[in-house]
């Protein structure tokens, strides 16, 4: 992955467009990552991918409660 500093993204705001729909680009301001610039192709598909997996976990816990092995929360928090 690609970095750049927040002042470079700045003054080369076109070639940073440009880079990130080939793939995300990291900006770092003051040495420390910040953000990252990515396509809207890819932001779609992560966004996508989140969506599928929270649906699998709420059916898995679904199932769960259905078939009575669920745990309650103080439950578990004991048995830590």
């Amino acid at each position: 992955m690609q970095t750049l500093t927040a002042n470079d993204a700045k003054r080369n705001f076109g070639e940073l467009l440009l880079s990130a729909q080939r793939e995300p680009v990291k900006i770092s301001k003051n040495s420390k990552d910040a953000v990252v610039v990515m396509s809207i192709r890819d932001f779609e598909e992560l966004e996508a991918m989140k969506t599928e997996y929270l649906k699998h976990c709420f059916k898995s816990a679904q199932q769960e409660v259905n078939t009575g092995t669920a745990v309650d929360g103080e439950s578990f928090l004991n048995s830590l």
